[in-house]
């Protein structure tokens, strides 16, 4: 593997205690509920009774996880 390539796709899942595929199936799925959530920001932004607590929910939920998850990778180290 090129420094490059190892830098581009090893170096920064290895910070976090992955592998190329664990990061990317992690960063998928977070990234998936981000994009849902902002759909329906946006569609509370013209019905604004609806999906009133998805944004908010989703990002304290998102938070919790990712810390939780820093958490136990810190504890690995």
């Amino acid at each position: 593997m090129t420094e490059t390539v190892k830098r581009i796709f090893a170096d920064h899942p290895a910070s976090v205690g992955e592998s190329y595929f664990e990061h990317l199936t992690r960063a998928t799925f977070i990234g998936v509920r981000m994009v849902a959530s902002g759909f329906a920001c946006l569609v509370h932004a013209l019905v604004p009774s609806a999906f009133t607590h998805t944004g908010s929910q989703t990002i304290e939920r998102l938070h919790r996880e990712v810390i939780a998850l820093r958490n136990r990778q810190a504890n690995r180290s």
